[in-house]
């Protein structure tokens, strides 16, 4: 027998989901390129808190290594409460802390060595005016609160009977995944990766999707796309930039989740439980549309209260503030110390040159030093091509940087800060298979346009 739901329930359901596509997924034309309404509301609220953001992400930072430091101390009682979620962790995470604040530290009060006071290092993160963790300070109280619009209201839940027979057998992911796909390809990365976190501790997910979903799709926004192609010089092939991008993205979406590391991610719940492996099949009596209706429905009227979703919505910006932000701002900082003062990935780059020489790409040796310096940040590359006279291979440069997707500097260490199953290890590694198979497909276009 069919479940009727009340008027009250169909309204949250068409209303909030509409809502939170209208936030998240909707472009909109601005002066400044198309944007998300999420982008354009951190925006806006960045312009008012900018002489002081910097100095509140500090003191987040300062909270967050000494509570950590102190639960060390202190016996866990009881079942896990709101301060142990925020700083009872890992003294791995701990350390973390505490050089987040140290590197926060040297850029803000300019001391240190030049390493850690530089524009290009720590300033790239915390700088008032356009750090990138800054800036996640005010995306995350944004994304905090407005998320359940996406997860809470049925919107995943309606999509997912319908995308099942095509996110399942090609990309081997749920179907429900597709707005994760969606709200990543069009708005941000960033918020991919939250929401595919969310849907993981939520058991949505299985550990093996959800690390594949968060770095196989969480993919760059196009605004993004629009800073590389300005900043190497080649805006007048952005649209060939872009389906370039596109094409070997899904090239790769088909590739990643059947090879190592993601193939021999635990296909368990997060909490080691085993999932449901038909969870997402019809049942008898429905047809797709009609289940995920009813699917979706049934989500909407389990989370009538409204005045919860607002609580647990300030626990998850309070949870992205003290948890993920200075983990990015410590992985971040060390990856970008190594790109700028050191020759790391400079070495690391070496191997690609005889490659990139191979299938002849000018000026191979400039080029292979920009093939793992993206792994710092997604921008290096562009930045170090941009001297390159050949337009060719900037363009080549630039349309590997993207797809190459991990950089610890802002997805990477996003990822690192969730609890999805991931750790730096396998980051790198798939950065480096994105990378050897992007470069072939990437050459091959290349020398089709030029």
């Amino acid at each position: 027998m069919k479940t009727k739901f009340s008027f009250y329930t169909w309204f949250l359901f068409l209303a909030m989901s509409a809502l939170g596509v209208f936030i998240f997924i909707t472009p909109i034309s601005t002066d400044a390129g198309m944007k998300v309404p999420i982008a354009l509301l951190a925006n806006w609220l960045a312009g008012y808190v900018e002489p002081y953001i910097h100095w509140f992400a500090f003191i987040v930072f300062t909270i967050a290594a000494l509570g950590s430091i102190a639960m060390h101390f202190i016996p866990q009682r009881g079942p896990r409460n709101i301060w142990d979620s925020l700083f009872r962790v890992h003294w791995f995470w701990t350390i973390m802390r505490v050089l987040a604040v140290v590197f926060a530290g040297a850029f803000l009060f300019q001391v240190g060595p030049e390493s850690l006071t530089s524009d290009v290092t720590s300033g790239i993160l915390i700088d008032p005016a356009s750090g990138l963790v800054t800036f996640m300070f005010i995306l995350f109280l944004f994304a905090g609160l407005l998320l359940p619009l996406l997860t809470d209201f049925g919107l995943l839940e309606f999509f997912g009977s319908m995308m099942v027979k095509i996110m399942r057998p090609i990309f081997k992911i749920p179907g429900r995944s597709a707005i994760d796909c969606l709200a990543s390809w069009v708005g941000d990365g960033t918020i991919g990766v939250l929401l595919t976190s969310k849907q993981y501790e939520e058991k949505n997910y299985t550990g093996r999707e959800a690390a594949t979903i968060a770095t196989t799709f969480s993919v760059v926004s196009i605004t993004f796309c629009l800073v590389v192609v300005e900043t190497i010089g080649i805006e007048a092939y952005f649209l060939e930039f872009y389906a370039s991008v596109i094409f070997c993205g899904l090239i790769l979406a088909v590739i990643m989740p059947r090879i190592y590391p993601l193939k021999n991610k635990a296909d368990t719940l997060i909490d080691g439980s085993e999932a449901s492996i038909n969870r997402e099949d019809v049942q008898e009596g429905y047809n797709v549309v009609s289940y995920g209706l009813h699917n979706a429905l049934s989500k909407a009227d389990s989370n009538r209260n409204l005045g919860k979703m607002v609580k647990n919505g300030f626990i998850n910006v309070l949870e992205m503030w003290f948890a993920v932000t200075p983990i990015i701002m410590a992985f971040g900082t060390i990856a970008l110390v190594l790109a700028e003062f050191t020759s790391f990935f400079r070495i690391l780059g070496m191997p690609f040159e005889p490659i990139l020489a191979l299938l002849q790409i000018p000026e191979a040796g400039e080029a292979a030093q920009t093939m793992i310096v993206g792994f710092a940040d997604m921008l290096l590359p562009s930045v170090l091509g941009a001297g390159i006279e050949s337009e060719m291979t900037r363009f080549f440069i630039a349309t590997v940087s993207v797809t190459q997707l991990i950089y610890m500097s802002e997805v990477g260490g996003l990822i690192l800060g969730t609890k999805l199953p991931l750790k730096l290890w396998d980051l790198f590694v798939i950065f480096l298979i994105r990378t050897v198979i992007s470069i072939p497909i990437i050459a091959a276009i290349t020398h089709l346009l030029f």
